[in-house]
């Protein structure tokens, strides 16, 4: 099975300028819990709501005023829409990442594959596994 099968179409972005509640709000208006950043037409990380938590709330910062670009991950981890789901559990594993950008041939981001498109779509086992994996410490 090839990740273009499997991954989220729809992809939502933040910019890193934007306000941590703009975000925040966001993740509710979708249901999601991290959204990739972008600086100008670069995805340069991911916010997470336990980014937000972490380096805002937990910090007495004011979501208001506080910008993604102090709270969020840097660094994006990604794959290509033809890349077996295999190769994505594998990354996952290393990177110790729950979700993953998805690309096509020109680099333009076309979807995302997270834990939870994983255990929808393909065997629990392999799942489980990939659950297993990005969850060992490091």
């Amino acid at each position: 099975m090839k990740v273009k099968e499997i991954k989220t179409p729809k992809v939502a972005f933040v910019r890193s300028d934007d306000s941590i509640k703009q975000a925040a709000l966001k993740m509710e208006e979708l249901g999601v819990g991290a959204l990739p950043v972008v600086v100008g037409e670069d995805v340069v990380g991911m916010l997470t709501d336990r980014d937000i938590v972490i380096r805002t709330i937990a910090q007495g910062l004011d979501a208001e005023t506080h910008k993604v670009a102090d709270a969020f991950t840097e660094g994006v981890v990604s794959c290509k829409e033809g890349d077996d789901v295999g190769t994505v559990v594998d990354l996952m594993e290393k990177e110790q990442v729950r979700r993953v950008v998805v690309k096509d041939e020109q680099q333009n981001v076309t979807g995302i594959v997270s834990l939870g498109d994983l255990a929808l779509n393909i065997q629990k086992e392999m799942a489980g596994e990939a659950l297993k994996g990005v969850s060992q410490p490091v």
